[in-house]
């Protein structure tokens, strides 16, 4: 059984700090791409990160750029998103999900096109 869990979600101050951890059980990493999406209050999910299998870049929401970085560690089965310099408007629910490596693409793929979607965890950045 494939089981995806996002942690490490919390109450921080606005410019402060979070990393979030998705850990995997079930899925290899070398089979499967990982990708970070968003849920506010009130709104659609939106894809956060994601890396692309055709060249292994990843990818960024704009509104993140330069404040998000979306790392793996293979060993360990887990990815990260360190996130800096949070914004109120970064408050949400944040899960990872993961997409068949077999299926190559540019850029992020669409949310339909992922496997398999982990529990997501609340961020709350206070002002």
């Amino acid at each position: 059984e494939v089981q995806l869990q996002a942690s490490g979600g919390g109450l921080v101050q606005t410019g402060g700090s979070l990393r979030l951890s998705c850990t995997a059980s079930g899925l290899d990493f070398g089979d499967y791409k990982i990708g970070w999406f968003r849920q506010a209050p009130g709104k659609e999910r939106e894809g956060v990160s994601c890396i692309t299998n055709s060249d292994g870049s990843t990818h960024y929401l704009d509104s993140v750029k330069g404040r998000f970085t979306f790392s793996i560690d293979r060993a360990q089965n887990t990815a990260y998103l360190q996130m800096n310099m949070l914004k109120p408007e970064d408050t949400a629910v944040y899960s990872c999900a993961a997409y068949d490596d077999d299926f190559y693409y540019d850029n992020c793929p669409q949310q339909s096109k992922y496997d398999y979607w982990g529990r997501g965890t609340l961020v709350t950045v206070s002002s």
